[in-house]
């Protein structure tokens, strides 16, 4: 009998670039508070996750901070099976619409993905939001079984991705958890800091219902280091975890910063979202409103703020950043939404002073150009003045959006805990264990401002350990 040749395996066709995702139009969405994206049908989920390779190594799981089996959910999306995949997610990650909308892929899971060696990586944030959505709009969305209660207790303090992440896996375990918020609503960064049309309030919303229906127990205007300090909490709770994020914004220290119209991105964007400026006088939260807004600053808080002054009316908003567009830290696609709104781009700027009118409202922001030099500790190439440069730019409000770093309440409050030289709290990388017994910490105050998803990724590492510390006791 003549040897069969065995049927080749069919080569599968590869599709180059992502299905796209339809959006408002720039000149719409510019003067209103509505998502940008509207997400994928059913049809454009499934025809994304067809052009999955489906790598005997996928990369993609090693660049994810939480650890989504990411192939897994990808092949179930493209077989129809969205029950199954939003399920596959939720293993690991408890606030996937949150992360499918603001985590920064292009530098995690898809930016391992081997499709970018030639082509454009498989849109796995798009497929996650759009899991997310689709179990949202089934109607209530199921609650995992838990465990038998432990009968350990452990508080979290602050809202944002890494407390909600801890209180979700503990839960998980079998541990009651307490969530001390000191703000009036829930969602930390979530809800202050990320506008609604980015990340809208009501999935925040939705996304922490999901977590206290596990039975986590959130408890609002509860400033720790006030009302409690950590000490008095160990004396109720087992153990605490510390996910209070980075609030203390930064400012220049430049002549004029004290004028009126010169806001910290912190507060101009809390007014904005948390306390619904943009709806005055409905809400009843005043903002300044400029013709002419400059935002300092390159990453995406500061677009962020220069897309929110459109919607509030601004005639022209400006970026004022020190390095090139390539040297940028914020997402590719902000700058992409930004510009298509009509954010303007002042490259290769520093400010160096603020000059005010009579009545000391801000007016010109002055500044230098910059040539770019050698790379520093960043990897980007170091912004060089020039001297002699002088420029002024007409600006009747200014928002400083360079960074932040967390607030000192607690540390000042606290007994042996270790601080580093910003301010943040100081942990184990392997554990997010502090220096004192009990306390763990994670998210930016541990690191300073960083991304949603690393904070969570903090989340899931002290979540862990949390738990194994309430089994063993042993510390």
């Amino acid at each position: 009998m003549a040897d069969q040749k065995k049927p080749k395996r069919q080569k599968k066709q590869i599709i180059k670039t992502k299905t796209p995702m339809a959006e408002q139009p720039p000149a719409e969405r510019a003067k209103n508070y509505d998502e940008v994206p509207y997400g994928y049908t059913p049809e454009q989920a499934m025809a994304e996750a067809r052009r999955c390779l489906e790598c005997a190594r996928p990369l993609c799981m090693n660049g994810c901070p939480v650890g989504i089996n990411i192939p897994g959910f990808i092949k179930l999306v493209a077989e129809g099976d969205f029950r199954g995949a939003v399920n596959l997610v939720k293993e690991t990650n408890a606030l996937p619409a949150i992360t499918g909308r603001v985590c920064p892929q292009e530098e995690q899971c898809e930016g391992v993905c081997v499709m970018c060696k030639k082509f454009e990586s498989v849109g796995i944030g798009r497929l996650e939001r759009f899991v997310a959505d689709w179990e949202a709009a089934q109607g209530p969305i199921p609650i995992p079984e838990l465990p038998p209660p432990t009968g350990k207790k452990v508080a979290v303090v602050g809202s944002g991705p890494a407390g909600l992440t801890v209180a979700a896996d503990l839960a998980q375990y079998g541990h009651y958890v307490t969530i001390f918020e000191a703000l009036h609503e829930a969602g930390g960064v979530l809800v202050y800091g990320i506008p609604e049309f980015r990340l809208p309030k009501a999935i925040v919303e939705r996304e922490i219902e999901y977590v206290c229906s596990m039975g986590v127990k959130l408890v609002k205007d509860f400033v720790v280091g006030t009302a409690a300090t950590v000490d008095e909490l160990l004396e109720e709770y087992d153990a605490v975890f510390l996910g209070t994020g980075a609030g203390l914004p930064w400012f220049m220290n430049i002549p004029g910063e004290n004028l009126n119209g010169v806001y910290s991105a912190n507060e101009y964007l809390t007014r904005a979202n948390l306390m619904k400026a943009y709806q005055f006088p409905e809400y009843d939260t005043p903002i300044a409103r400029g013709k002419r807004v400059a935002t300092i600053g390159g990453g995406n808080v500061a677009m962020d703020s220069a897309r929110t002054a459109l919607r509030l009316g601004a005639e022209q908003s400006i970026i004022a950043y020190r390095r090139s567009r390539e040297e940028m830290p914020c997402r590719e696609e902000e700058i992409h939404h930004a510009v298509e709104e009509g954010v303007e781009l002042n490259l290769l700027v520093t400010p160096i002073a603020f000059h005010g009118d009579g009545n000391g409202w801000v007016k010109e922001m002055e500044c230098l150009k910059n040539e770019l030099g050698e790379p520093d500790k960043s990897g980007r190439r170091r912004p060089v003045p020039v001297e002699g440069s002088n420029f002024r730019i007409p600006a009747d409000i200014v928002v400083i959006a360079i960074g932040q770093s967390p607030n000192p309440m607690i540390p000042n409050t606290t007994t042996g805990l270790d601080t580093g030289r910003w301010g943040n709290i100081v942990v184990e990388d392997d554990t997010m264990k502090t220096s004192k017994k009990g306390v763990f910490a994670g998210g930016d105050v541990a690191t300073g401002g960083a991304t949603v998803i690393l904070a969570m990724g903090q989340g899931k590492i002290a979540s862990k350990a949390i738990h194994e510390y309430l089994e063993s006791g042993e510390w």
